[in-house]
């Protein structure tokens, strides 16, 4: 469970500032001279909706890994400025705080006799 936490942290971290960028540009054409507003229609759904993922799985990975209180308040504030959740995965995992070590499974005890 751990491991599948982790991995769909990475890539909502990753897709979180994706969609920013998206949105990001889709605010530029409709402020700009086009006046266009459909990419915020559609981008502004879809990065809510990583923003949300995001911070749920902040909560998930930092309660599994037990995180600090200040590294996951770090972590939930680095979903409001643009690409901050990449520099807070690419920190996190250079401390080692993304770390998958899972206890091995015991092994099946045959009882002779």
């Amino acid at each position: 469970m751990r491991r599948t936490a982790v991995r769909l942290f990475v890539v909502a971290a990753i897709a979180e500032a994706i969609s920013w960028l998206a949105l990001l540009i889709s605010m530029i054409v409709k402020y700009g001279p086009m006046e266009n507003e459909i990419g915020v229609k559609i981008f502004g759904p879809i990065h809510g909706g990583l923003f949300v993922a995001y911070g749920v799985l902040v909560l998930l990975v930092s309660r599994q890994a037990r995180w600090s209180l200040p590294v996951t308040a770090v972590a939930l504030l680095c979903s409001i400025p643009p690409f901050t959740t990449l520099v807070f995965e690419r920190w996190a995992q250079r401390r080692g705080l993304l770390s998958v070590t899972e206890a091995a499974p015991e092994p099946d005890r045959v009882t002779i006799g």
